[in-house]
């Protein structure tokens, strides 16, 4: 999973990077807010896939004695801060300039040829983009609706650049019916609405961004499939009478920290304990290595100290 998102935010990055530059030059040449928005919108998806990068290094820096847990969370972290810039900045900007434009509706574009080309060029690479994020996303999909596979991933940077890709080829699709009707029908304003519109498609997918960033931010258990595996372990273990909690707190992608309430039978012996916790452990290792730090509490060790 970290390898495929890695390679989907580098694809990423290097599509908009390209387009970038190609959209500013036709927006400046032909004077279109649409384009000039999606000028915007490259730059920003450039900026949020390094910030999507730096957040994957960061979040695999070993433990150490302020962060004994590790800094797995950081990706979380940063893809709430990329959630943030994409409905300040990208959103932001694209709405402002399209009120802008509406105001200027005298002006008029240039020729639109330009523009048809830019944005002919930039579906393509931003399609290639897109194919390289949705493959390795659907490479790990476990369930049937891509909207429950969203919900449940713990890996945020899997779903933000196919939810970014998505919506830079939508956006595009509305910048070029932007410049279309407004150089067809020689109503200007036209351009202004697809700015306002590619604004609107930003802030949409920001806020959803946000939502699932801050979710698992503020501490999220591993999917729940997951936990009734882990219960199910527990229980199957000799000298185990009943898994009394099952909790789990998702630290990273593939990092779980598991704490586990378990009664044994009154007639193990401490030693006898022990090493039914450590056959445990070794199972849920086995069946989930995502799974780094158990922490087992046994019931009775505790009455008999008593």
């Amino acid at each position: 999973m970290a390898e495929s998102s890695r390679t989907s935010v580098l694809a990423a990055i290097a599509a908009n990077l390209a387009i970038a530059a190609t959209k500013f030059a036709a927006a400046a040449m032909t004077g279109s807010s649409a384009m000039l928005s999606e000028g915007i919108h490259s730059v920003v998806d450039t900026g949020n896939g390094a910030l999507l990068l730096l957040g994957m290094r960061r979040s695999r820096k070993a433990p150490d004695d302020l962060h004994p847990f590790g800094y797995g969370q950081e990706l979380y972290f940063w893809t709430l801060v990329v959630a943030i810039l994409v409905f300040a900045l990208g959103g932001g900007m694209s709405v402002y300039e399209g009120i802008k434009h509406l105001h200027e509706t005298s002006a008029g574009t240039a020729s639109p040829v330009v523009n048809y080309i830019v944005l002919g060029l930039s579906f393509v690479f931003e399609g290639a983009s897109w194919a390289v994020a949705t493959q390795g996303f659907l490479r790990v999909k476990r369930r049937p609706s891509i909207w429950r596979e969203i919900r449940a991933s713990k890996d945020p940077t899997a779903f933000a650049v196919v939810f970014e890709d998505s919506a830079a080829l939508l956006g595009l699709i509305v910048a070029f019916l932007g410049v279309f009707l407004s150089h067809r029908l020689d109503a200007p304003y036209l351009d202004g609405c697809a700015s306002i519109l590619i604004g609107l498609i930003l802030a949409v997918v920001a806020v959803v961004l946000a939502v699932e960033s801050k979710g698992l931010l503020v501490g999220e258990s591993a999917d729940p499939e997951v936990v009734v595996s882990i219960r199910g372990i527990a229980a199957s273990q000799k000298g185990v009478d009943r898994v009394l909690e099952v909790l789990t707190l998702q630290l990273g992608p593939e990092d779980v920290l598991l704490n586990l309430d378990v009664r044994f039978r009154s007639e193990l012996a401490a030693s006898d304990v022990e090493r039914v916790v450590d056959e445990i452990e070794d199972a849920v290792r086995a069946a989930h290595p995502e799974v780094r730090r158990i922490f087992v509490e046994a019931q009775s060790i505790a009455r008999r100290e008593h």
